[in-house]
C-alpha cells in the first residue's frame, strides 16, 4: 500500500473551507498524470510519490477528486497521527481519538491495515487491534458496539504503521475509484478503467477529440478504452454512476456542498451527450465479447456514442461512411491468454502493424502491451514509450505516428518472398546439367503468363520431368526448394550422386538465384513421427501469398515446407464456398485450407490433427492473417476417434488424410486404402443437409471403395484441382466431391454402415 505524508496531518474536525492535506493512490507509472489532473481540479499544491500523490485543498477538492478523477484508485483524508510501536500503544492511541466526531456507533466499519514491525507482525492482527479500540471506545461511553462489514461498510478506515508511527485516515472513496459501475461483465485479464484512462491521456485523446479525430479499438474486448474515451469526449465525470462514496456517512460530510458538485456534473454530462461527439468504434472477433461490450455501453448510457461490432483484425478497414482524416487507434492486444503462445502472437502483432499502416495513414496509434518484444513485432517505429503497471505486471505504452512510419523487415522472423530474378547466362556445364537447365527454363516460360495472371508466388517448376533427374523443384519467390526422390535400389549410388551434382550446378544460373537460396532434401518414406521431426533449426520463415491468404512456410527445418502446392486450387475453391458455413478440416496439417475458409467468411472453422507441430503452425498462420481462435477452433486428436465422438455438424468438410502413418500416438497404423471407407462415412455423418465433403489423398494407385460410390454422390474432380504446374503429373493426388444421396424407400441410411 502506498504511504501517506509523514510530516503533517489534517485535524479530524475542520471547517469545509479549511485547507487539508490529502493523499490519492493510483497505479504505478501514472503519478505525474494524476498530479496534473488534481491541480486542474483545483488542488493548491501537490507532490508525487510511488503510486500516489499528496495534495492540498479544502473539502471541496476531496469531493472533486472522488467525483472527477479518472486516474485515482482511492482518495484518503488523514485524521490523526500518533506514536505507537506495539499493539498496546496502537490500541491506546486509537482510544484517544474522538470517534463521535467521525462516526456513530450504529454504523459499520472496515479497517485496511498496512505495515509491520517486530511487535505487529501481520496486518490481520493490526486490523483486529484497531477494530477493538474503536468498538471499546463506544462501549466505554455506554453506546452500541459498531459492527465490522468487510464488503460494504459505512466507513472504511486506513491505518498505516511506519517508522514514524501510526497514521489514521478516512477512505473518502469507500472503494476503488476505478470502478465506474458501467462494466457489467469483464473478460479475462480486464484492463482497469483508470489505467485505460491513463493510456488515452498519454496518447492525447482529449486533444485529438477536440480536433475532431476519431477513436477506434480493433480488439476492444469489453469496451473499456472506448467507454473511457467517450466519457472524456462527453465531459462525463467518471464517478457519476457510483451508487455511494465513503464520505457520505462521515460526520464531517457537507451534503449541500456535495450535492452542488453532483448537480453540476450531471448538467455537464447531459450537455456533453447532446454535443457533436467524435466517431468512436470498436471491433472484436469474438461475438460473445462484443455482446458483453454492448451491455457495458448500454449500462453507461452511451449507445448513441460508442458502437461495436464483430470483426476480426483481418477485416479491419477505416470506416468510409464519414471522412476520418485523423484519429487515434488504440488497443490492448492479447499477450498470451486469448490467442496462445508468444510465437503465434508475434504474427498477430505484425498483422496489426501492417493493417495500421495500410488503413490509417496520417493517424496516431497507441498499443499497450506487457511484452516489448511483441510491441516491436508490429514492425512500426514508436516515437514515445511509457512504462505503466497493470497491477503487478510491468507494461509499456507505445505511441506511433502512422503518417511518418514504415514497416521494419526485422520482426518477427518472417520474410515476404521476392520475385525470382532473371536467369543468368549458363556457366560451363556438363551435357546433362545443360539439358536439365534448359528444361527448367522451358517450364518457366510455359508457366510465366499463368503465374503473372494469377499472382502466383510459389509453384512447382519441375517434377522429375526427365527420369534421370528425379527431383521436384518448387519456387517460393526467390527461394528454391528441391526434393530429391530416393533412388531405387538398382541405381548405382555414385551415379545418383552425380546426377544430383549436375542439378546443383545448373539451378543457380538457370533460375537466377543465389546458391544459398536453394534448399535440398531427400524425400523418402517416413515412419512413425519422422515427418514431424526437424531437419534443421534455422528458424527461417517465409510469408507467401495465395489468393487473399498469407501462409507461413519453412523451407529448411522440416521435410515438408508447410504448404502442399498441388492443393492450391482446392484451397481456393474452399475459400469461395465457405461463406456463412461451418467448416471442418480433418488432418489439417498447417491449416492453409482453414485460413482460406476463415478469410472466405466461414461462420466457424474446426481443424483436427494429431500433431502439436502442425497445430502450432496453424495457430501462427491464424495470427499472421489477423484471425483468432474464437471462431477458429483447433483440436488435437486422432481424426477417426474424433469423428466418432464429435456430435457436431458442418456444412463443408475437407478430408485429406496421409497415405500411411504408424505414429506412436496411434494405437494402430493407418493406411488410406484400407481405412478410408469408415473415415469417409464418419465425416459424411457430420454433414448437414446440402453439405459438401471434399476427400483427397496422394496415394498412387488409390481406388475409392465402390460402396461409397453406391451410397453417396461421388464426383471425381481431380482434373479441376490441378493447376498448370501439376497437370503434367496428374497422379500427384486424387480428389472427390461427395454429397448425400437420397436413400431408396425401405433402405437403411448409408451412414449406418460406419
Amino acid at each position: 500500500m502506498s504511504s501517506f505524508p509523514d510530516d503533517t496531518v489534517a485535524p479530524a474536525k475542520l471547517p469545509a473551507s479549511a485547507e487539508r492535506q490529502w493523499f490519492a493512490t493510483c497505479p504505478k507509472g501514472i503519478e505525474g498524470l494524476l498530479l496534473a489532473e488534481l491541480l486542474a481540479l483545483g488542488a493548491s499544491g501537490g507532490r508525487e510519490t510511488v503510486a500516489g500523490v499528496y495534495f492540498d485543498g479544502p473539502l471541496a477538492i476531496g469531493y472533486r477528486a472522488c467525483l472527477w478523477s479518472r486516474l485515482a484508485n482511492r482518495v484518503l483524508l488523514p485524521l490523526e497521527r500518533f506514536d505507537a510501536q506495539d499493539a498496546d500503544a496502537l490500541y491506546a492511541g486509537l482510544m484517544r481519538v474522538d470517534w463521535a466526531g467521525i462516526m456513530s456507533p450504529e454504523q459499520t466499519i472496515s479497517i485496511d491495515f498496512s505495515g509491520e514491525n517486530t511487535h505487529i507482525r501481520n496486518t490481520q492482527f493490526g486490523a483486529q487491534r484497531c477494530k477493538d479500540a474503536i468498538v471499546d471506545w463506544f462501549v466505554q461511553r455506554g453506546s452500541e458496539r459498531p459492527s465490522v462489514d468487510r464488503s460494504n461498510p459505512d466507513l472504511r478506515f486506513n491505518v498505516r504503521l511506519s517508522r514514524h508511527g501510526i497514521l489514521l485516515a478516512l477512505d473518502m472513496s469507500g472503494g476503488s475509484l476505478h470502478r465506474r459501475n458501467y462494466r457489467l461483465q469483464a473478460g479475462a485479464a480486464p484492463l482497469k478503467e483508470n489505467l485505460a484512462a491513463a493510456i488515452l491521456l498519454r496518447a492525447d485523446w482529449p486533444g485529438m477529440a477536440a480536433r475532431g479525430g476519431a477513436l477506434i479499438d480493433p480488439m476492444c474486448g469489453s469496451g473499456t478504452l472506448l467507454l473511457e474515451g467517450a466519457m472524456m469526449a462527453a465531459d462525463i465525470a467518471p464517478g457519476l454512476a457510483r451508487t455511494r462514496f465513503g464520505f457520505e456517512r462521515w460526520q464531517g460530510h457537507s451534503a449541500p456542498q456535495w450535492q452542488a458538485l453532483l448537480s453540476d456534473a450531471r448538467g455537464r454530462a447531459e450537455r456533453g451527450k447532446q454535443a457533436r461527439l467524435p466517431e468512436i468504434r470498436g471491433y472484436d472477433a469474438d461475438p460473445k465479447v462484443v455482446h458483453r461490450a454492448q451491455e457495458n455501453i448500454a449500462s453507461a448510457g452511451l449507445e448513441a456514442v460508442v458502437r461495436v461490432s464483430c470483426k476480426p483484425l483481418a477485416e479491419l478497414t477505416r470506416p468510409t461512411h464519414v471522412s476520418l482524416p485523423q484519429g487515434l487507434l488504440v488497443c490492448n492486444p492479447p499477450y498470451g491468454e486469448r490467442l496462445g503462445d508468444k510465437d503465434s502472437l508475434q504474427y498477430l502483432y505484425r498483422q496489426l502493424g501492417e493493417t495500421l499502416l495500410r488503413e490509417f495513414p496520417g493517424w496516431q496509434a497507441a498499443i499497450f502491451t506487457s511484452d516489448k518484444d511483441l510491441g516491436r513485432a508490429t514492425g512500426l517505429r514508436s516515437h514515445k514509450q511509457y512504462k505503466l503497471w497493470n497491477g503487478a505486471l510491468e507494461s509499456s505504452l507505445l505511441l506511433f505516428d502512422l503518417g511518418n512510419n514504415r514497416l521494419s523487415d526485422k520482426a518477427p522472423q518472417v520474410t515476404d518472398v521476392q520475385p525470382v530474378a532473371t536467369a543468368a547466362p549458363l556457366a560451363e556445364l556438363t551435357g546433362g546439367a545443360q539439358m536439365f537447365a534448359n528444361r527448367l527454363r522451358k517450364n518457366r516460360r510455359r508457366l510465366a503468363s499463368w503465374v503473372k495472371r494469377e499472382g502466383i508466388e510459389c509453384y512447382r517448376l519441375y517434377d522429375a520431368d526427365m527420369p534421370e533427374y528425379a527431383v521436384a523443384v518448387d519456387l517460393y519467390g526467390d527461394q528454391v526448394h528441391v526434393a530429391e526422390y530416393q533412388a531405387p535400389r538398382d541405381v548405382d549410388p555414385a551415379a545418383a550422386a552425380g546426377r544430383l551434382a549436375e542439378v546443383q550446378a545448373a539451378l543457380p544460373a538457370a533460375l537466377g538465384v543465389a546458391p544459398d537460396n536453394i534448399v535440398y532434401k531427400l524425400r523418402q518414406r517416413q515412419r512413425g513421427d519422422e515427418q514431424y521431426r526437424k531437419q534443421d533449426s534455422s528458424g527461417e520463415v517465409l510469408s507467401v501469398r495465395e489468393g487473399g491468404a498469407k501462409l507461413l512456410v519453412n523451407l529448411r527445418d522440416y521435410l515438408d515446407t508447410g504448404l502442399f502446392l498441388d492443393h492450391r486450387p482446392l484451397r481456393l475453391r474452399l475459400g469461395r464456398e465457405a461463406s456463412g458455413k461451418d467448416f471442418l478440416n480433418l488432418f489439417c496439417y498447417t491449416g492453409a485450407a482453414t485460413i482460406h475458409a476463415a478469410l472466405g467468411g466461414a461462420r466457424s472453422t474446426t481443424s483436427v490433427d494429431l500433431s502439436n507441430t502442425y497445430l502450432g503452425w496453424l495457430r501462427r498462420n491464424l495470427a499472421h492473417n489477423g484471425l483468432d481462435e474464437t471462431r477458429n477452433r483447433l483440436e488435437r486428436a486422432d481424426c477417426l476417434s474424433w469423428l466418432q465422438a464429435c456430435g457436431r455438424h458442418f456444412d463443408l468438410i475437407l478430408l485429406d488424410p496421409p497415405s500411411f502413418s504408424n505414429s506412436r500416438k496411434l494405437s494402430e497404423s493407418f493406411d488410406v486404402q484400407r481405412d478410408h471407407s469408415p473415415l469417409v462415412r464418419g465425416a459424411m455423418a457430420l454433414l448437414r443437409p446440402g453439405g459438401v465433403l471434399y476427400f483427397s489423398n496422394n496415394r498412387r494407385g488409390f481406388r475409392l471403395d465402390p460402396n461409397l460410390e453406391a451410397d453417396f454422390n461421388c464426383e471425381d474432380i481431380t482434373r479441376s484441382t490441378l493447376d498448370p504446374d501439376f497437370q503434367r503429373n496428374s497422379r500427384i493426388h486424387q480428389c472427390w466431391r461427395l454429397t448425400a444421396a437420397a436413400a431408396p424407400p425401405g433402405r437403411d441410411s448409408p451412414w449406418s454402415r460406419r
